[in-house]
């Protein structure tokens, strides 16, 4: 690593953070691309290949990283950057021709090491900089992310352009032509005027490069990667359908709220390195992921209406029933007023509602000339509680939780340096390899999730329970840490 930054740092980083953007949103493409197909009917596909389709390119981009990572701190980030965004775009023009399950899946695998270009540009932009700046300069890089609002905000209208609107569904495979074309721009810019540089542990051989995958650390740090990076990956396509399903919005609409997540956690993630780099890493994610465990706790209450028994009425002594009206019940010469609905109900689709809403009334279940009993039931009580997880209320949530998982993933990557200073390309790309599964798995889950359960919220119930996994491992590592560190704390405790 360099000792102070220079011109050629900012500039090796410039280049780095737009290779990683336009990588990242050829990676997400199949987040909206799928969506549309499969709500256009083009393909006969149901919730879990759609899912699979999503996880794909997500999976290739994870399990390489570690090599590609290697292959950085051995060879450097010019020629293994330059190479993958050339070979990327073969399988992305490929998928123009795609006319199966199958051929689809197989150009989606292709293209998805674009995933990749994460563990490259770690390695190759942390060489740059000094230990004390790198906090904010995998920051800046990280943002990056950004490259899926790209895909999210643009994506659908160019769709809706090449398709009109719908009428000629063919026209939907220009665009992996079009995104073929801008990663070979980019692989010629970065081959032109980017500058070589490898690490001092470029000359150790492969069994010492892999040693730290030893240390216990490195696989918590990549749960924490798993939750911040790679549930991201997964909302950034999943929310497509989320909003389309949930709340019945255009696939534009869709996109443009799906983009407003992802567009603020990719760019804060640069503020994330600098709050690591100021407050330390370990305080910034006791924030996150306390921050995650709450919002994703809010996110699980689903849109509903449940209907359930109310209070009813029971006869005070017996007799016959002489009138029945929606209002009253008479039995013999005793009148039982009815609590009637005031169908408010019905009209609070068209408003905001923040909070659950109940509504009361009573219906008879007795007919005139019955005969009944003292204390038997006359008329049956019923409540409807509606809960409407109000849009833009829900969006508001997610866009917050997205920037605080961004923040998060700056937060992931400060501590990789600070303890492997001369292993980032290697302990990055495992770190990265399992964020990227997170990418990977979770919309697969999220579809069997659905497919088993029936609730969109399933997907938060996961997030719930995985920001309290990462955050109770975390708080008890760094317990057991400070009692061996000191211990006359922690007797005296």
């Amino acid at each position: 690593m360099e000792k102070v930054a220079t011109s050629k740092s900012h500039k090796a980083l410039f280049l780095n953070t737009t290779a990683f953007t336009i990588c990242f949103a050829a990676w997400m493409m199949n987040g909206v691309l799928v969506t549309f197909l499969a709500a256009n009917e083009a393909f006969d596909w149901g919730p879990v290949e759609i899912g699979w389709l999503m996880g794909l390119p997500v999976l290739t981009g994870a399990i390489f990283r570690l090599p590609a990572g290697i292959l950085t701190d051995k060879y450097g980030g010019k020629p293994i950057y330059g190479g993958l965004l050339v070979f990327c775009a073969v399988p992305m023009y490929l998928l123009s021709y795609a006319d199966s399950f199958l051929t689809y899946a197989l150009c989606s695998a292709g293209f998805g090491m674009a995933g990749v270009s994460f563990s490259i540009g770690i390695a190759f932009s942390s060489v740059w900089y000094p230990q004390e700046r790198q906090g904010t300069a995998l920051g800046i890089f990280g943002a990056g992310n950004a490259g899926a609002a790209l895909t999210t905000f643009f994506a659908p209208t160019l769709l809706n352009n090449l398709t009109d609107g719908g009428a000629n569904l063919e026209g939907w495979r220009q665009l992996p032509v079009y995104y073929a074309a801008m990663l070979l721009i980019m692989a010629a810019i970065f081959f032109f005027f980017s500058e070589n540089k490898k690490p001092a542990s470029s000359g150790k051989n492969l069994r010492q490069m892999l040693r730290p995958l030893k240390d216990l650390r490195v696989w918590r740090f990549g749960l924490y990667y798993f939750l911040v990076f790679g549930c991201f990956v997964a909302f950034s396509q999943w929310l497509v359908p989320y909003f389309v399903n949930v709340y019945y919005l255009p696939l534009a609409t869709a996109g443009l709220l799906a983009a407003a997540f992802s567009l603020p956690s990719g760019l804060i993630r640069a503020l994330g390195g600098w709050m690591s780099d100021v407050m330390g890493a370990r305080a910034v994610m006791y924030w996150v992921l306390g921050l995650s465990v709450a919002l994703s706790f809010m996110l699980v209450i689903p849109k509903m209406e449940i209907y359930s028994p109310g209070e009813g009425i029971m006869a005070a002594r017996g007799g016959t029933v002489t009138l029945v009206s929606d209002a009253k019940v008479v039995v013999d010469d005793k009148t039982y007023d009815l609590e009637l609905s005031d169908r408010s109900f019905e009209e609070l689709d068209s408003r905001i509602v923040v909070f659950p809403t109940k509504a009361t009334w009573q219906e008879p279940v007795v007919e005139i000339g019955q005969v009944v009993k003292r204390r038997e039931l006359i008329a049956k009580g019923v409540t409807k509680i509606y809960f409407q997880a109000n849009v833009w209320i829900f969006a508001a949530f997610v866009v917050l939780l997205g920037a605080v998982w961004g923040i998060g993933a700056a937060a992931v990557y400060k501590h990789i340096p600070d303890h492997y200073p001369e292993e980032v390309g290697v302990v990055g790309g495992m770190v990265g390899v399992i964020g990227g599964l997170g990418g990977f798995f979770c919309p697969i889950i999220f579809g069997y999730l659905l497919e088993s359960t029936g609730l969109w919220t399933s997907c938060w119930m996961f997030m719930w329970v995985l920001s309290c996994i990462c955050l109770f491992w975390m708080h008890n590592v760094i317990q057991l840490a400070e009692r061996r560190e000191r211990p006359e704390h922690s007797k005296h405790f």
